[in-house]
């Protein structure tokens, strides 16, 4: 099986926060932002293995920063490691007040999503290729986060 670049998955997207994504305290809900992130997460790892996925797992995802009602979110992702049907993404989520220009960062988190064929089972996955040396960190740092996964099992 061919292998396939990260820059061949990668995404990044972007959406408004409404009055529908706050939560009671006035702040967007964290639970759409964990939608979000794991919307995006599914994209890339579609792209990645031309399979449906599901998400295994989710590790890490803590807010560093409230998001506001009127902030555009955007979420950065790509694949930092594939293995045989399983594939980590990693999620960069920025909020920017579109008045001032002031970005923050909110969280990162790691997703695991396997590849299904049509009966519903796990599929293998092209190989990833890394291209760049912030590839290469990110696939050895989520290799060392699949060894703890398989250990805590």
């Amino acid at each position: 099986m061919e292998g396939k670049p990260v820059s061949e998955s990668r995404l990044v997207l972007a959406q408004m926060m409404t009055v529908l994504d706050a939560n009671p305290a006035g702040n967007v809900h964290g639970g759409n932002i964990m939608k979000l992130a794991d919307s995006a997460s599914g994209v890339v790892a579609i792209r990645h293995s031309g399979c449906n996925v599901v998400t295994a797992v989710v590790d890490r995802f803590r807010f560093h920063a409230p998001v506001f009602v009127g902030n555009l979110v955007t979420l950065y992702a790509s694949l930092n490691y594939v293995g045989r049907s399983s594939m980590e993404v990693g999620v960069r989520v920025e909020a920017e007040d579109l008045r001032t220009g002031k970005k923050t960062h909110t969280n990162s988190s790691f997703f695991v999503m396997v590849a299904l064929d049509e009966e519903g089972r796990p599929v293998e996955v092209p190989p990833l290729i890394l291209e760049t040396d912030e590839d290469r960190r990110r696939n050895i740092q989520a290799r060392l986060r699949m060894e703890a996964l398989k250990r805590s099992r």
